[in-house]
């Protein structure tokens, strides 16, 4: 058990959870559902994607039926995988979106059909459930299609993000019909219902998943792309399988965090930390500039190399393996200048609106699950019939040539990324932190928290975070030392402070094992940047 110090310094709403078995969300009648799910005899498996069924509903401004996932989980004996992320349609080509959007155009849109990718989470949940799962796999989504025929009352959060999102979004196909009754967002505490996604939930729940691939979902999914400009085809979404894939590590301080290979960029976080580990972090005052200094220009320098090599991994120019070694990252932390932000360039490496909940059972199985539609209701269109809002991961690809260019069934450079910590071999905990390219930065200043200022989850959790845009631009919350953020600025970092902490700052959950599983338990941590709860029993 590690020895936090569980004193929390800053403002919070709340406080480490202890149990035996514990769910964590950013809703909480999802983390409810999960625990509801564990009480009938269910594990961690089953908990998180009970819990991921209810998110698609109560945050639809972040996930969806037609979202992709991604998840790590301790299966008792090891770590495993599984890349959720979907391919492009068939029809995906640069001459096919430059033909329609200019010659000049740099990536797919923003919004729109064509900007949807073949949707991965609900195959995610079915892959899960069929190698890990104990319960029938309707059962998990029964709590979900409670939510979706009675409804919920809208909370803060979401609501803030549901009607920043309708301007832009209120003329798409399908949007307005799902999710501005009345014509507009609903208000705080308003009664939203959603028969139609309780109409898929049923389907997937009667046919394991399949009504969603092969069947009348996906029938559905491909008129509707087609009366609405695009061209996904039901043979699209019936290819489409996830991958169970081998997590990429790096220790640090004794421990090894863990992430999803690229396509996705979990590896950042990575190279940023083998960045940092060559920095006495730990001398270094906890909120003051040096440390800040440091893990900035340690990420600036990770997202550099991303940007330029991350893509799926058959068309990428270097390997994880090369971008993780040693040396080199040794040599991109002498480029750090403790007096002067710079703007960074990629290295030589070559020598020659997202939710992530967290369950874990007192039988030591333990899962970190994130699910997106990317940005704030993902592509805007929403298939009416199944209410199934897709995500928009194409407008991720490249339509220029390099690793991460648009091509027929490729997987498009992702940003969702759960993690997973380990110490000599065994699992200590599952968490995430949600929010576009906020999440490897949040993996990064959580992780460096917890292990070299010993803070508890709960305060890592809480604690004023930074945000990494481009260049010398960064982001700060409103709560971080101003004597701290006055010497950021003076040694160059271009610094804007936010207020909105929900859309530059991410959200965690935090599940940390405290020992046997059956006796000490875990403790659990819930951001309290976002509507959520850490629950267990």
């Amino acid at each position: 058990m590690k020895n936090f110090d569980f004193h929390n310094p800053y403002p919070t709403t709340r406080i480490p959870v202890f149990a035996r078995n514990a769910v964590s969300t950013s809703h909480p009648l999802a983390a409810q559902a999960g625990l509801r799910i564990l009480w009938k005899g269910g594990n961690a498996v089953d908990a998180a994607i009970a819990a991921a069924a209810c998110m698609t509903l109560v945050e639809p401004v972040s996930n969806g039926l037609g979202s992709d996932a991604f998840a790590i989980l301790w299966d008792g004996k090891q770590l495993q995988g599984i890349n959720g992320s979907g391919p492009a349609p068939a029809g995906w080509t640069p001459s096919y979106f430059q033909k329609k959007y200019g010659a000049d155009a740099k990536t797919p849109p923003k919004r729109g059909m064509d900007s949807a990718t073949v949707p991965g989470a609900v195959g995610t949940w079915m892959a899960l459930s069929e190698r890990y799962g104990k319960l029938p796999f309707a059962d998990l989504l029964a709590p979900a299609i409670e939510i979706a025929e009675r409804g919920y009352l809208l909370p803060i959060v979401v609501q803030q993000k549901w009607a920043a999102a309708t301007p832009e979004l209120g003329g798409l196909p399908g949007f307005a019909q799902s999710f501005l009754p009345w014509g507009r967002a609903p208000n705080v505490g308003e009664l939203f219902t959603f028969p139609a996604a309780a109409r898929a939930l049923r389907a997937i729940a009667e046919t394991k998943g399949k009504a969603f691939y092969e069947g009348e979902i996906a029938e559905a999914l491909a008129k509707f792309s087609q009366a609405n400009g695009g061209v996904h085809t039901v043979k699209d979404f019936a290819s489409y399988k996830p991958e169970w894939v081998t997590p990429i590590s790096r220790d640090y301080r004794g421990y090894a965090l863990h992430e999803i290979p690229p396509n996705g960029q979990g590896i950042a976080a990575l190279m940023a930390l083998g960045i940092v580990e060559k920095f006495d972090i730990a001398g270094m005052k906890v909120d003051g500039a040096d440390s800040q200094h440091v893990q900035i220009e340690a990420m600036k320098l990770a997202f550099a190399d991303v940007y330029r090599h991350c893509a799926e991994p058959s068309h990428m120019e270097v390997t994880p393996a090369q971008m993780l070694d040693d040396a080199y990252l040794a040599s991109r932390a002498k480029l750090i200048d403790m007096k002067r932000a710079q703007d960074f360039q990629s290295g030589n490496i070559v020598k020659g609106g997202t939710i992530y909940l967290t369950a874990a059972d007192e039988n030591g199985m333990m899962v970190s699950f994130i699910q997106s539609n990317y940005m704030g209701f993902g592509s805007g269109c929403v298939e009416p019939q199944y209410g199934i809002s897709l995500q928009n991961r194409g407008h991720g690809f490249s339509l220029r040539p390099g690793p991460n260019q648009v091509a027929p069934g490729k997987r498009p450079f992702h940003t969702i990324i759960p993690a997973f910590l380990t110490r000599a071999g065994q699992p200590v905990m599952s968490f995430g932190v949600m929010g576009g390219n906020m999440q490897p930065q949040g993996h990064l200043q959580t992780t460096v928290r917890m292990l070299d200022y010993h803070q508890s989850p709960q305060a890592a959790c809480d604690a004023p975070r930074w945000r990494f845009n481009q260049g010398l631009e960064i982001n700060v919350e409103q709560q971080m030392d101003k004597a701290t953020v006055q010497e950021l600025v003076n040694r160059g970092h271009r610094i804007e402070v936010i207020n909105d902490n929900y859309q530059d700052f991410g959200a965690g959950q935090f599940i940390w094992r405290m020992g046997d599983p059956k006796r000490e338990g875990y403790v659990v941590a819930s951001d309290s940047r976002r509507d959520g709860l850490a629950a267990g029993f």
